[in-house]
């Protein structure tokens, strides 16, 4: 979060969008020195009840100030421990004349901008600065004369991992792609310097080319016209890779990113059901975050769980219905998998706690899930179970959340290199002519 080698004692004041992003956020800035306002708390009263991984945070933070909690934590703050630096909550105090005539609506984020600049007064040698997911906070306190930042803990540096195009490799030796192609689905050694597991190329000689995936040390070809998952056939190289690691039984982890319409929930899903069918999975569980464009939550809409999940779905349902208009047999067994209970479409919050065996787990719109929440999902992983994230990163709709610090990105970076990953990109759209230009344009 902060610079260890930074000698600056600094006080940092946290926005209650903070700890409902990271509960555990307190002890993620090292030496320094944590004020939490007494206007937060009051927030977190409202956002305790519910089963939204935010709901979830308020809950936790309050359980750990419960257990912190001593006469000293509104009197000069207490400490954290193990190096780190003091914790105390700030009551409320009166207003700067300076904030108030320049922040006329007194609200909560007002109020904490103005105890920040209170404390940057009292304390001239100490480095205040205002912790905030809110970027209209941040100008306001800047404006103001008053550090801001994000939270930074848990970001992504290198954005480029995200959207990395496949690699060609030119004037490979014929014998090389003659030797793959004559040993489909065997390993042919061949060093690519610098390769990561399960990571795609394609390789180019005189005559032929290859679709490979690299590991240890050799690769595989992959041949797109043999492909078959649930009658839906790769439209292009990338989805051909893309079906590849999903099928993949020593790859246990998928994400998928690419602009809409480029294919990434219709081949998974596609993928999960040819492998329900062949009675590699048990089921196939469908999820999503539930963040509409206007950012409206789940809860207020009528029914009962999945009445209020249904219509954040419709895209599953609509490449659902194109499956089954390919065959009489896709329609039929799908049918036959949702009475019999073994397509399910979960809402997210109740993926918590629970021990997923055997199980295809697609979680749609993975842009909009915070670090805590990706963690969450992929922990539930349980022997035998595949999970696959999909998502956009430059299409988040979480109001805190960006491409570097949405739980998406940082899993993506954090999984580099380890054997049972795969990371697909997808990049042409296969919606229609339309779509694309839309998606390139907009």
């Amino acid at each position: 979060m902060t610079d260890t080698n930074e000698v600056t004692r600094k006080l940092f004041v946290l926005d209650t969008n903070v700890i409902l992003h990271d509960s555990q956020c307190i002890y993620k800035f090292n030496e320094h020195d944590i004020v939490i306002p007494i206007q937060c708390i009051e927030e977190l009263d409202t956002f305790k009840k519910g089963l939204e991984t935010i709901n979830f945070h308020a809950r936790d933070f309050c359980r750990i100030l419960d257990e912190l909690s001593s006469d000293h934590i509104f009197n000069g703050g207490i400490s954290l421990g193990n190096g780190l630096g003091n914790l105390r909550i700030a009551l409320a105090k009166n207003w700067d004349e300076k904030v108030k005539s320049n922040l006329r609506n007194q609200t909560v984020d007002a109020e904490i901008i103005n105890l920040a600049y209170l404390l940057k007064i009292e304390h001239p040698d100490t480095q205040v600065v205002i912790v905030s997911k809110d970027v209209n906070l941040r100008m306001k306190a800047k404006a103001l004369g008053v550090l801001a930042q994000d939270f930074l803990y848990e970001t992504v540096i290198n954005t480029d991992i995200l959207t990395r195009k496949v690699e060609i490799i030119e004037d490979v030796e014929p014998e090389t792609i003659n030797s793959l192609y004559s040993n489909k689905n065997k390993k042919v050694e061949y060093l690519i310097p610098n390769a990561m597991p399960n990571q795609n190329y394609i390789l180019m000689g005189a005559n032929k080319t290859a679709m490979v995936v690299y590991k240890d040390n050799s690769v595989r070809v992959i041949s797109k016209d043999k492909q078959n998952a649930f009658s839906v056939h790769a439209k292009n190289s990338e989805q051909a890779f893309g079906i590849d690691a999903l099928f993949d039984p020593e790859i246990s982890l998928v994400t998928i990113e690419g602009k809409a319409g480029t294919g990434k929930t219709i081949v998974s899903i596609a993928s999960a059901l040819q492998q329900l069918y062949e009675n590699t999975y048990d089921k196939i569980f469908f999820s999503r975050q539930t963040i509409s464009v206007g950012n409206r939550e789940i809860g207020f809409l009528p029914g009962d769980a999945k009445d209020k999940i249904s219509p954040f779905m419709n895209g599953m349902y609509d490449n659902l219905d194109y499956i089954k208009s390919l065959s009489k047999n896709n329609d039929e067994r799908i049918k036959s998998y949702v009475e019999n209970e073994k397509l399910l479409i979960e809402p997210l919050a109740f993926i918590r706690g629970r021990s997923l065996n055997k199980v295809f787990f697609i979680l749609d719109e993975a842009q909009n899930l915070t670090p805590h929440e990706v963690k969450t999902i992929v922990t539930r992983a349980g022997e035998g179970t595949k999970i696959v994230l999909i998502g956009d990163t430059r299409q988040i709709d979480h109001p805190y959340l960006d491409q570097r610090s949405n739980g998406f990105s940082y899993l993506i970076q954090k999984f580099q290199g380890q054997y049972c990953y795969s990371h697909i990109h997808l990049i042409k759209s296969e919606r229609s002519p339309l779509a694309g230009l839309a998606g390139e344009l907009l």
